[in-house]
């Protein structure tokens, strides 16, 4: 089975795959794709910010990849179809709306190091990028450690659908099409709702469910391993309760959703 988009459980296993690159030196950066350069970075900025920088360390918040150095920050953005590939590996080999291979031309950007190996973005569709010095705080909370008072926050007095609401990484970091439909889907909530009306304890719940389902996909093996998922075509039935499923647009969204037990 094919992984999803990158969502938040794919670029942490992103994030766990760079985490051996701490305390190597910068020896070269590859820049070819202009345009995969954000906020009006250019292939000369970007090596003159990075060669001979050394890596202290890889964080991850939502979807957006840091790799913190001496120096400036570098942030990489998996858009639907980049892949990170470490020292010639990438733990997500195929993503849903990629293709099965890689190819030299689809290599967006790169690094290589005084001590050996390199950090590579493939994305064949271009839908990623590059920026230094990445805006953190215009992300909401991380979806894996969100807390119930951050949810609330979050949502209060929210007209948009709940499912809106989710995928709106202003609100909460990481969460994709298919995490959105999984987690609702677990919580008993109909994405179509405008999320300021859940009351305090259907928030409460979907913040547990949020917090037990991510790492539970986690180990599975990502985010399109939900129970959900297999349903997830046009005529399917809900696989708790077996009423057919409505699909709808939400958000922009493909959506899909259980009539009887989302409310």
């Amino acid at each position: 089975m094919l992984a999803a988009v990158p969502e938040i459980l794919e670029v942490e296993r992103y994030r766990r795959a760079a985490e051996p690159l701490t305390g190597r030196t910068i020896r070269a950066v590859d820049a070819p794709d202009d345009w995969y350069l954000k906020r009006g970075l250019t292939p000369s900025e970007v090596i003159a910010a990075l060669t001979g920088q050394r890596v202290a360390g890889v964080r991850r918040r939502g979807k957006l990849l840091m790799v913190d150095t001496e120096g400036p920050v570098l942030g990489l953005r998996f858009g639907m179809t980049g892949r990170l590939v470490v020292d010639g590996e990438t733990p997500v080999p195929e993503l849903e709306y990629g293709p099965e291979r890689m190819d030299p031309g689809w290599r967006r950007f790169g690094l290589s190091f005084v001590e050996g190996g390199s950090l590579v973005v493939d994305d064949a569709r271009r839908l990623g990028g590059v920026e230094l010095w990445p805006n953190e705080a215009a992300l909401g909370p991380d979806a894996l450690s969100i807390t119930r008072r951050q949810l609330t926050a979050a949502l209060e007095g929210v007209r948009a659908p709940i499912k809106a609401a989710l995928l709106d990484q202003r609100r909460v970091a990481g969460i994709g099409n298919l995490l959105a439909d999984e987690v609702l889907w677990r919580a008993g909530i109909d994405p179509a709702r405008p999320a300021g009306t859940l009351d305090t304890d259907e928030v409460a719940a979907l913040q547990r469910v949020i917090r037990r389902t991510l790492p539970q996909l986690m180990r599975r093996g990502g985010s399109h391993t939900g129970d959900l998922q297999l349903a997830r075509q046009r005529g399917a039935m809900c696989p708790r309760d077996g009423t057919p499923l409505d699909r709808r647009t939400i958000g922009g969204r493909t959506t899909y959703s259980c009539p009887a037990h989302q409310r």
